[in-house]
């Protein structure tokens, strides 16, 4: 998921559980298009924490915010006060999982699971 804030869903994309988040991210990130304003701030989880994600969000306009892994061996800087704001967006996926239907995923089709996250997002943006 792209988010703008704790309440605004810029994208989202549906994978596999078992697959690994880092391709769907930059399928987004592409999909989202070019940053509006340059040097906007794109903060990450270090799941996307990759040279292709970090090289993709530069090549869009986008400042990545996101910790090198703990094993990197050329670590690079990054803004921690404002990778604190990511804490926004997980209590955002907080608040969409106490809807036990998103959070236990009853559904077997993906298409009603993402009509029913998207009203889910709809719920949160009016509340």
């Amino acid at each position: 998921m792209v988010a703008a804030d704790d309440k605004t869903v810029l994208a989202f994309l549906l994978t596999g559980g078992a697959a690994n988040d880092a391709p769907a991210g930059r399928r987004l990130l592409e999909r989202l298009g070019p940053a509006a304003v340059a040097g906007s701030p794109l903060i990450m989880d270090r799941a996307y924490e990759g040279k292709a994600m970090r090289d993709l969000a530069v090549s869009l306009g986008y400042a990545p915010v996101v910790p090198p892994k703990k094993n990197r061996r050329a670590p690079w800087d990054y803004d921690a006060e404002l990778y604190k704001k990511r804490n926004e967006v997980e209590r955002f996926f907080r608040r969409c999982k106490r809807f036990r239907r998103i959070g236990t995923r009853y559904d077997k089709l993906d298409v009603m699971f993402a009509m029913f996250l998207a009203l889910t997002f709809i719920y949160e943006c009016l509340k």
